[in-house]
């Protein structure tokens, strides 16, 4: 029970309560009761007319190859496996140059745009009018580590938050049952850096991201007790029913104590979490072709997973785009999707230095399916138009050979696509004959272009959202950034 000597601030209690819903649900109820004082970045009122409310952003952890799924060049194709020669030195992550790598798929045109997209992203096709590809993003690192944080925080240091904690804090949840930034990884474990891809740094720890893991035992951790012979239901509620007396005894004697009365309603929160959260996770409710859009494997979970294959990829994938498109449709402002994990053996993620064909092709048919799945059903909901989804990896693949079947990093050049929020289709920025550095040297499109732009959809003037952190004004695009007009509706 807290008596007057707990001291009871953001920093002596917010961290305790680091991950679970509870602890979500508390900080955001204290904000919402004026219990906290108020936030000196978050935003009394959005900088200008939102075109969008929420995001999702599908990350392809390894560094998934542009060359092979959406940046098409015949070049390649035309002198596979004769030396190439792109005029400069080049120095790889691991490798040295090999030959000229022609993409092992073939790409054919689609949509009224004629996109050319690689056959194993073809389930895109029908959605690509809606598409803007990006085909000329830079980085600045070729190490996955740092690579990811750059492309989740806009640092490829530790300590920064994530855009999901920006859009959090900024714009705090749509649900009164819900956390507003939720994270859906690979099922088989989390990508480089783990949790800080999600973290909050800084900012209050209500706004990290909250892991759910759909198809899993156990999709969120301590939601519900633990199944054991000595804890049941009814001494579990016994139990919450003895600390209600508690609370109302001594709320009784300290009737001007506030934050007591906020403890007792975030019970009664939780108690709402574990209902709407089940049932955002309860895909038996969808009917058939929905989920066999999302191409969700009749065994479900129980998929064939011991070798990597594409039926697994797309029962995977998919269930996590249609959790998070019932997630959305309950107020979460901000949900992120992960393909792939770290790096272990076999492979799991598109790192593919020793063959691309095995690990794209499955991977990519996956991700394909679902993703043009949730991209058509938030379109006949009526929700494309204000949900803004973006595509990115770490990195991108080279133009030639590592081995005779591998593709070594690539930080010159990638492609990121954004779809939706008020985003028009298209093609918006080159990379050169080869894919390996960009068109236009003088103009490449950075992270903190794309990070200004997400933000500018939501309402959002990307210098504007600032945390004084260490003496300095922190914001997601650090000092640089530009809102990417040519590509907004």
């Amino acid at each position: 029970m807290w008596t007057e000597s707990h001291a009871f601030t953001r920093r002596s209690f917010l961290p305790t309560l680091t991950g679970s819903f509870a602890g979500l649900a508390l900080a955001d109820l204290f904000q919402r009761d004026g219990l906290l004082a108020a936030q000196p970045g978050s935003l009394r009122s959005l900088h200008h007319p939102p075109r969008a409310k929420r995001i999702v952003q599908l990350f392809m952890a390894g560094a998934a190859s542009h060359v092979d799924m959406f940046d098409h060049k015949p070049l390649l194709t035309k002198r596979d496996g004769q030396p190439w020669d792109p005029g400069e030195k080049v120095e790889l992550f691991q490798s040295t140059p090999g030959a000229c790598f022609g993409s092992p798929w073939a790409f054919k045109p689609h949509g009224q745009c004629g996109k050319m997209l690689s056959e194993i992203v073809a389930p895109l096709g029908s959605v690509v009018d809606d598409i803007a590809f990006i085909h000329n993003v830079v980085g600045k690192t070729g190490v996955h580590s740092q690579g990811t944080l750059l492309q989740t925080t806009g640092f490829q240091l530790p300590g920064f938050p994530s855009a999901g904690s920006w859009v959090s804090y900024a714009l705090g949840s749509e649900s009164e049952n819900l956390p507003s930034f939720v994270v859906l990884p690979d099922h088989r474990g989390l990508a480089s850096n783990g949790a800080k891809n999600w973290a909050n740094a800084f900012l209050p720890a209500q706004h990290q991201g909250t892991v759910i893991r759909p198809g899993s035992t156990e999709p969120i951790a301590d939601l519900h007790a633990p199944k054991s012979s000595f804890i049941t239901a009814e001494n579990d509620r016994a139990g919450l029913d003895t600390l209600a007396t508690l609370n109302r005894l001594h709320a009784a004697q300290h009737p001007g104590d506030d934050r007591l009365l906020a403890r007792i309603r975030s019970y009664e929160l939780a108690a709402a979490m574990q209902l709407s959260a089940t049932d955002a996770l309860d895909l038996s409710r969808e009917p058939q072709h929905i989920r066999d859009l999302y191409g969700l494997a009749p065994e479900g979970s129980a998929v064939d997973d011991t070798s990597i294959n594409a039926k697994a990829e797309r029962e995977f994938f998919g269930r996590k785009c249609l959790v998070a498109r019932r997630l959305l449709e309950r107020g979460v402002r901000f949900v992120q999707i992960w393909s792939g994990n770290d790096n272990g053996f076999p492979r799991r993620n598109w790192d593919s230095h020793e063959d691309v064909k095995r690990d794209h092709e499955p991977l990519a048919l996956g991700m394909a399916t679902g993703t043009a799945a949730l991209i058509a059903d938030l379109k006949q909901r009526g929700m494309l138009e204000d949900t803004l989804i973006l595509w990115t990896t770490e990195f991108g693949r080279m133009p030639c050979s590592q081995g005779s079947k591998g593709r070594d990093h690539n930080p010159f050049v990638f492609t990121n696509w954004l779809c939706g929020g008020g985003i028009k289709g298209g093609t918006y920025g080159e990379s050169d004959e080869w894919g390996f550095r960009t068109q236009n040297p003088a103009a490449p499109t950075t992270v903190y272009d794309i990070h200004a732009t997400l933000l500018h959809q939501l309402g959002i003037d990307h210098t504007r959202l600032t945390v004084r952190h260490n003496s300095l004004d922190r914001r997601l695009t650090d000092v640089h950034g530009h809102v990417l007009t040519e590509i907004i509706a």
